[in-house]
């Protein structure tokens, strides 16, 4: 069983940064891809950016040159560094894992951000 626990959202200006960070703890020699998905009020749960065991790393469109995703192994951790946001940002970011097959491991609690002035 995976276990992920997400932090670091919270209240930005527009134009500014943040950095949220996944935990990953239980059977992570099952994970091959972690991501991060978000949901806005009124609005689907989107794949925000995703990096696979061997580093390959996708972006949704919305995100691609503001967002970065990264991890670190050795402390089983996710990274998404979000740069230049903005108000249509805010969402609950969710962290999740995959199998190689594709197959959902886990979803972490959420981490609100909210983009405001």
């Amino acid at each position: 069983q995976v276990q992920l626990v997400e932090s670091g959202g919270g209240l930005v200006q527009p134009g500014g940064s943040l950095r949220l960070s996944c935990a990953a703890s239980g059977s992570i020699f099952q994970i091959y891809v972690m991501g991060w998905y978000r949901q806005a009020p009124g609005k689907q749960r989107e794949l925000v950016a995703s990096i696979t065991s061997g580093g390959s790393t996708s972006y949704a469109d919305s995100a691609k040159g503001r967002f970065t995703i990264s991890r670190e192994n050795a402390k089983n951790m996710v990274y998404l560094q979000m740069n230049s946001l903005k108000p249509e940002d805010t969402a609950v970011y969710y962290c999740n894992a995959h199998r190689i097959d594709s197959r959902v491991l886990a979803w972490g609690q959420g981490t609100q951000v909210t983009v405001s002035s």
